[in-house]
C-alpha cells in the first residue's frame, strides 16, 4: 500500500487538492471547447449556406446525447469511469475543432453529436469523482469543479474568435 492510499484510509475526511483541481482543469479544458459552437455558428451559416432553423437545430444534436445520462450513471456504478473522465476533453476538443472542417450540415451534426456524447460521459461521474478526492469537504471540491465549469463558457467564446480571427 502506498503512502497516499494509507493516508486516505486513515484520513478519509482528507481534501486532496492535486486530485481536485486535476478534475476541476479537466472540466475547464472540456467546457471550453464546449462553448465553440455558439461564435462559430454565423460562419457556419455562411460556409453551408444554412438557414437559421438548421442552424440552430445544430445545439439540439449537441444536446441529445444528455438523455443517455442515466444509462451513463449506471455504468458508471458498476465500472470505474476514470479513463472516461480523462479522455473526454480530448475528444470534445478534437470534435468541436474540426467543426469548421465539415464538409456539410451532416458532418457537423456528427461532430456535434460526438462532442454531446463525450460531454454526457464526463459530466455524469464527474461530480463523482470530486466527491471521492474531496473527503468531507465535498461542498469545497465542487466548487472547484462548477467554477472552473463556468469560467470556461466565459473564456470559450473568447479563444473561439481569437482562433478565427487568428
Amino acid at each position: 500500500m502506498t503512502k497516499a492510499e494509507s493516508d486516505k484510509r486513515d484520513h478519509p475526511s482528507l481534501f486532496e487538492t492535486p486530485q481536485v483541481l486535476t478534475v476541476a482543469a479537466g472540466h475547464f479544458v472540456h467546457d471550453v471547447f464546449s462553448s465553440f459552437l455558439a461564435p462559430w455558428l454565423p460562419l457556419l451559416i455562411e460556409k453551408l449556406a444554412l438557414s437559421l432553423a438548421l442552424a440552430g437545430s445544430f445545439t439540439l444534436f449537441m444536446r441529445i446525447p444528455s438523455l443517455l445520462n442515466p444509462i451513463i450513471g449506471m455504468v458508471a456504478d458498476r465500472m470505474d469511469m476514470r479513463y472516461m473522465v480523462i479522455a473526454a476533453p480530448g475528444v470534445t476538443a478534437v470534435c468541436m475543432s474540426l467543426i469548421g472542417l465539415a464538409p456539410s450540415y451532416g458532418g457537423v451534426a456528427l461532430l456535434l453529436f460526438a462532442a454531446g456524447c463525450s460531454a454526457a460521459a464526463f459530466h455524469v461521474p464527474g461530480p463523482v469523482m470530486i466527491a471521492r478526492v474531496s473527503g468531507s469537504q465535498v461542498g469545497k471540491g465542487m466548487s472547484f469543479f462548477m467554477a472552473a465549469g463556468e469560467m470556461a463558457r466565459t473564456v470559450g467564446p473568447l479563444v473561439a474568435v481569437a482562433a478565427v480571427s487568428l
